[in-house]
């Protein structure tokens, strides 16, 4: 438990807040990576495609909003995107 302050205490919600906040943002980030890896493990091309957009939009907005680092952002559009030419070969 924070300290008694009010200026303590408000902090300690703001945080608690905030982590419930980045807590859902990052599961939203999971679901949408292990649903275009599960559309890529079946075969599914079209599905894939469509994921892959709405994929990369997730992740782009997660590392606006600083919930992952830009870099790790890249790394996994770039993952998801060759894995996706690869398949399609």
């Amino acid at each position: 438990m924070a300290k008694r302050t009010k200026s303590a205490l408000k902090a300690n919600r703001q945080n608690i807040k905030r982590r419930d906040h980045n807590r859902q943002l990052r599961s939203r980030l999971r679901t949408a990576l292990k649903a275009i890896r599960a559309s890529l493990d079946a075969k599914d091309l079209d599905g894939a495609k469509t994921a892959l957009q709405k994929t990369v939009s997730v992740v782009d907005k997660m590392a606006t909003k600083g919930i992952i680092h830009a870099n790790t952002a890249g790394r996994y559009k770039s993952r998801i995107a060759k894995r996706l030419v690869k398949s399609a070969a």
